[in-house]
């Protein structure tokens, strides 16, 4: 009899049958309020209606066809739908499926672009699993252990993650520029570097916001060396941030489009899988033929879902009210961190947030992290840990969230981390 590898550790030990809005629901017809979106993916909620008529539509039109062979219209309308949502002049489109070939897509483009080799990532990155992707990885070392040799030509550079290094976020920002640029002198040649790969917020690396002094760095530093600059959108991208790219929160003031490279995933078809990377046709252009393409990239089927999912986003203002739950939803975890030492830091942009567990010392306490995790789960909220330690605690639900939801999370949570953890004296 077969059965699923044992290496699939499932985060939670809920067997979920049906999924509505911010819900999802187990064997037993028990209700969890849903704060994982399958890892930030049902932007819309579970099975928002809209989506699942445009999905059940294509479904019984064209489930397949190969971008590379036909066109369909839910490819052409979703890249006219993209363009009106996209930072200017990133106006040609590749799709995939995940967020890793994505990446990966984006890596191949700026080789073939500049005739370089390396790309430099920041610590705490996250890119995926496969080879390339895992190579450009420093969330967490079991996403690369034991698969080495790793691609080569990749180099890392600190993150601004004030936190971690006890600064204010402006010394942190500074400090990562100027590692960034000894890392360009020591390591990898400018006239050797293709671009710089980031996320405007670390995913698996703990939820950790970048700031407007580091991408506008980074900005600087690619023009000034004839770099590309690829944002990692795969998770902050399609309003998850409160703004519709997460880079957005960041925007140089004097108006110019950060991104030469724009990578999306996840929220992007509410559940189907869909990635794609946006750059200028221009730059687009340079990749050398057969470089793109793929079996199932731009299915007919995620397209439908995609658009669709474009337009609950804008008709139902998801973008705005993830920025309004964000607040809130903030603003209740510094709460309950007040009262509990043990919940070291409170950070996240929009609804990506996360907060930090630490012990008596200071140290990563994962046990803690993983102890309020399921204390929370019984009382009915899904969560998910990340960061290097596995001691951080992200809260991640669908954009669709209400206020009342958002704050019956928070009363869980607030129960959660009590019962886990010794209150404050004070």
């Amino acid at each position: 009899m077969a059965a699923l590898s044992p290496r699939l550790k499932q985060a939670t030990g809920v067997l979920a049958v049906r999924g509505e809005g911010v819900h999802l629901y187990d064997d037993r017809g028990r209700a969890y309020l849903d704060f994982t979106s399958g890892i930030g993916v049902t932007s819309t909620g579970h099975c928002h209606p809209h989506v699942v008529r445009a999905a059940q539509e294509q479904t019984a039109a064209l489930v397949h066809g190969q971008y590379t062979t036909v066109l369909h219209r839910p490819l052409l309308t979703l890249t006219e739908r993209l363009g009106e949502v996209l930072p200017e002049g990133l106006d040609s489109l590749f799709y995939a499926n995940s967020g890793s070939e994505a990446v990966e897509a984006a890596v191949r483009l700026a080789r073939h672009a500049t005739g370089r080799q390396n790309v430099v990532v920041f610590q705490g990155s996250f890119h995926g699993r496969t080879m390339g992707a895992a190579a450009m990885t420093t969330s967490s070392t079991k996403f690369r252990a034991g698969t080495g040799p790793m691609m080569p030509g990749v180099a890392v550079a600190p993150f601004p993650a004030a936190f971690r290094y006890g600064w204010t976020q402006e010394q942190a920002a500074d400090f990562a520029l100027e590692e960034l640029d000894h890392l360009l002198a020591t390591v990898s040649a400018p006239s050797d570097t293709a671009a710089f790969v980031v996320e405007p917020v670390l995913g698996e690396g703990g939820y950790v916001p970048a700031d407007a002094r580091f991408l506008t760095g980074l900005r600087e530093r690619a023009d000034r060396h004839g770099i590309l600059l690829v944002l990692d959108e795969v998770q902050t991208g399609v309003g998850r941030t409160g703004r519709f790219w997460g880079h957005q929160h960041f925007a140089p003031e004097d108006g110019r489009t950060l991104p030469d490279v724009l990578i999306t995933a996840k929220g992007l078809a509410s559940g189907f899988p869909l990635s794609a990377i946006a750059a200028p046709e221009e730059l687009m252009a340079r990749a050398r033929p057969g470089s793109q393409g793929g079996t199932y990239g731009g299915n007919a089927v995620a397209c439908a879902a995609a658009v669709a999912t474009l337009e609950v986003v804008e008709r139902e203002g998801l973008v705005e009210n993830a920025a309004v739950q964000g607040e809130r939803l903030l603003a209740g975890l510094r709460e309950v961190a007040a009262v509990h030492p043990a919940v070291a830091d409170v950070r996240g942009l929009g609804l990506m947030c996360a907060s930090e567990f630490t012990d008596a010392d200071g140290r990563p306490a994962p046990e803690t992290a993983a102890w309020v995790r399921q204390q929370a789960e019984e009382r009915g909220l899904l969560l998910l840990t990340c960061g290097a330690y596995g001691n951080v605690v992200r809260m991640i639900p669908p954009l669709v969230v209400t206020g009342e939801q958002v704050d019956r999370a928070l009363e869980v949570w607030a129960e959660a981390v009590a019962a886990a953890t010794v209150p404050s004296k004070d």
